[in-house]
């Protein structure tokens, strides 16, 4: 297939302090075995040598774009300012200390071709014995899936393809500090189907120097995971009957253990 037959995507990289993984991040991109993307780069006031790394690139390949932010927004604002520069059909978001694998995009774009009412796609954290991949969940069943066990709502935002017209029309991130993925799959599910992708299309960096590693992560992440599932459980578009979630919320603890040892293993394991 041509490039031109191929829906644009939009890659998207938010940057603060990245300088030493920001090239590595690019050039994973640059290597897509996918022809049709531009790669977006907004740096959040780095005090390091992102900008000047990744202006490097931009001064090499036409299909990268860099930004850079005049005050400090902080993390969702600075991906919801980044897709407000994208002009694809689809954005992807591949943070700056993470790498994207050659045939991510491809495998990513494919899957969402072949489910056009999708409104965004996630990679699978184990393979399912039942299905092949790619396969598509209308809200509901992507809501059962997540409260048994799938942990779906639980991915970081470089797991997910997303269609853009979705993501404006549910109204982007909200904003809020280490929530705001977890809170924008629970919004988006709620009104267009999700594609479950396969995995292993991108690694997922683990370093010292990130919020998931802070303090206020460890302390403050659980009380903001049960904020969000409030939120959307109480939410009057919510596809779930108020038995299931009556039944969700008697499972809460055991649910609650094994995502946590999703969560473990979920950072043990290369996307």
């Amino acid at each position: 297939m041509n490039k031109t037959n191929q829906p644009l995507v939009s890659v998207l990289m938010t940057v603060y302090n990245r300088e030493a993984f920001i090239a590595e991040a690019i050039e994973s991109v640059l290597e897509s075995d996918y022809p049709n993307f531009e790669l977006i780069i907004v740096d959040d006031c780095s005090k390091d040598n992102s900008v000047a790394i990744a202006k490097k690139y931009a001064e090499q390949d036409d299909r990268v774009k860099v930004y850079v932010n005049e005050t400090n927004l902080g993390d969702y604002p600075n991906r919801n300012q980044a897709a407000a520069y994208a002009k694809g059909k689809y954005i992807k978001y591949l943070d700056a200390d993470d790498i994207m694998y050659p045939h991510c995009l491809p495998v990513m774009v494919r899957s969402m071709e072949t489910f056009p009412d999708a409104g965004f796609g996630l990679c699978a954290i184990f393979p399912d014995p039942k299905t092949t991949y790619p396969v598509m969940l209308n809200s509901h069943d992507t809501y059962m899936e997540h409260f048994n066990g799938y942990a779906h709502f639980h991915r970081a935002p470089g797991s997910s393809i997303i269609l853009k017209e979705a993501f404006d029309k549910v109204g982007r991130f909200s904003g809020e500090r280490m929530i705001g993925d977890t809170d924008l799959w629970f919004r988006i599910a709620m009104y267009y189907p999700m594609v479950k992708v396969s995995s292993h299309l991108y690694w997922d960096r683990t370093h010292d120097d990130q919020e998931r590693s802070s303090d206020y992560a460890k302390k403050e992440y659980p009380r903001l995971r049960k904020m969000v599932l409030e939120r959307y459980f109480n939410h009057k578009d919510c596809p779930l009957s108020k038995e299931e979630i009556e039944q969700i919320n008697k499972n809460k603890k055991r649910l609650d253990q094994k995502n946590m040892l999703l969560s473990v293993v979920k950072k043990m394991l290369l996307r």
